[in-house]
């Protein structure tokens, strides 16, 4: 397992948190994502052999925020 922190723009509001968290979580490979709204980021631990940090952060995109390492 490995886990690398992801800096996150644009969360305003605990749903924002939950949307985030259910687009990592749902990722195969993952497994825990901690995100925080006050810092703005999202701890994710997951296995690197099923899930590259490319596709972590192509899925916060996704889902209308700005992901960077």
């Amino acid at each position: 397992m490995e886990t690398v922190k992801i800096n996150v723009g644009g969360m305003t509001c605990g749903g924002c948190v939950k949307s985030v968290t259910t687009v990592l979580e749902q990722l195969e490979g993952v497994n825990k994502a901690d995100v925080d709204l006050d810092s703005a980021s999202a701890k994710v631990t997951f296995d690197p052999a099923k899930v590259q940090t490319a596709a972590l952060l192509e899925a916060v995109e996704d889902a209308g925020f700005d992901a960077s390492l």
